[in-house]
């Protein structure tokens, strides 16, 4: 088969189409290493920013179950059906498998260190969350190298802007801006441009007038326990 994808359409000019998969993946990446640093700074005893910084992580969890839930339900099927590549598609979905597990062990230990904020819990879960990472940079790298130029090959552009809108989809309205400002703190210029060009008019008006201030506060509240000094990293997002 060859796929209707040379319309010319690509998210970043000059790049892949599926370049965007590559900037969400940044982001994983930056999160799932800050997760188990940041729970390792939460003092013994601090109930509370034990509860804040959980909250944070569920929602990280969400965040990758639900891109990985697309892939599932709208990539592999497809590279199933049009490749000729059931040893690697096969070998995504037991990469899903095993983040899944390790996913479910975080999500066991948050309420005892949420309850608790002791040592014991907080280090098991810092364990646990490094280990998650560690699937995690496996998989990424094998999606990145062997399963988007694939995509390039078998899925059309529309196919493929399908899966980024199924992932927007599931992110509540009022957490749109730190997600943006997720993505922009990983992009370059470039990137950033061709995202805030995605948005529509009133939304850019609203992340340079409220989101950009509202996410680098996040990004102070949550970092400055690592590094007070740069803590606000997401100021300079564009």
């Amino acid at each position: 088969m060859t796929p209707s994808n040379t319309t010319g359409q690509t998210p970043v000019p000059g790049r892949p189409f599926t370049h965007e998969m590559v900037i969400v993946h940044r982001v994983f990446r930056r999160e799932s290493a800050l997760l188990p640093r940041l729970v390792r700074a939460v003092p013994e005893g601090d109930a509370a920013r034990a509860g804040r910084l959980a909250a944070y992580v569920r929602e990280y969890l969400d965040g990758l179950h639900v891109h990985h839930r697309t892939e599932d339900e709208l990539i592999w099927p497809l590279l199933r059906a049009r490749a000729d590549r059931d040893d690697l598609v096969a070998r995504m979905e037991e990469q899903h498998e095993r983040i899944d597990a390790g996913l479910d062990a975080v999500t066991g230990r948050l309420p005892v260190w949420e309850r608790a904020a002791d040592r014991p819990a907080r280090d098991s879960l810092a364990d646990a969350l490094d280990e998650h990472r560690a699937a995690l940079l496996d998989h990424l790298a094998d999606e990145e190298h062997l399963v988007l130029p694939l995509v390039e090959e078998h899925l059309t552009v529309a196919e493929w802007a399908l899966v980024g809108r199924r992932g927007m989809e599931h992110i509540p309205r009022n957490k749109r801006m730190l997600a943006l400002g997720a993505i922009l703190e990983e992009a370059t210029e470039t990137e950033a441009a061709f995202f805030l060009g995605q948005v529509p008019a009133v939304g850019r008006l609203l992340w340079r007038a409220v989101g950009r201030r509202q996410y680098a506060a996040r990004c102070r509240a949550l970092r400055g326990a690592l590094d007070p000094a740069g803590a606000a990293d997401g100021e300079h997002t564009p």
